[in-house]
């Protein structure tokens, strides 16, 4: 008897451990997918750096507690399943979400973004970000306007000089 419930406070340390160490969590309400779908988010999620699990909401509810979440337990009601990402906060959004929108059985009930209770409205508000490299490949072209246009000016400057000396 005291084996099973040293295994289940295991389980929720493990949730906790998550919970606390991801940087954005998204929870799902997967009702309705069938088989095939479910393993295709799978396979979207895991590419991107993605774990995707499905545990119990009594364990989940003790685990947003000891990791000071308990706001993310009015979403643990149903079957439900996490997306827990450690390196990018803006991945399991946008591969979820876009997934939602083919398959409207899925079910984005709230998340965690970086410590933080995201509602449905800021994940998705995450998800229609750009990616990482997205963002910076917008900030270096940001960056290199000024070193572009200070050359293009120099350039008409000795042209206009060349064209005066001939």
């Amino acid at each position: 008897m005291s084996s099973i419930i040293e295994q289940k406070q295991q389980i929720v340390s493990d949730i906790a451990d998550k919970l606390k160490a991801s940087k954005s969590t998204i929870v799902v309400d997967y009702r309705g997918l069938t088989v095939s779908e479910v393993t295709e988010l799978r396979k979207q999620l895991r590419e991107a750096g993605v774990e995707f699990k499905v545990f119990k909401n009594s364990m989940t509810r003790r685990a947003a507690e000891v990791a000071e979440l308990s706001g993310l337990n009015e979403a643990l009601t149903g079957p439900n399943a996490i997306a827990f990402s450690n390196e990018d906060v803006v991945a399991p959004a946008k591969i979820i979400n876009d997934f939602a929108k083919k398959h409207e059985a899925l079910e984005i009930k709230a998340g965690v973004i970086e410590g933080n209770i995201a509602s449905v409205e800021d994940v998705k508000a995450l998800a229609e970000l750009p990616s990482r490299e997205g963002l910076l490949s917008m900030l270096l072209s940001v960056l290199q306007a000024p070193i572009r246009n200070l050359a293009l000016a120099t350039k008409a400057v000795a042209d206009q000089k060349e064209e005066q000396g001939a």
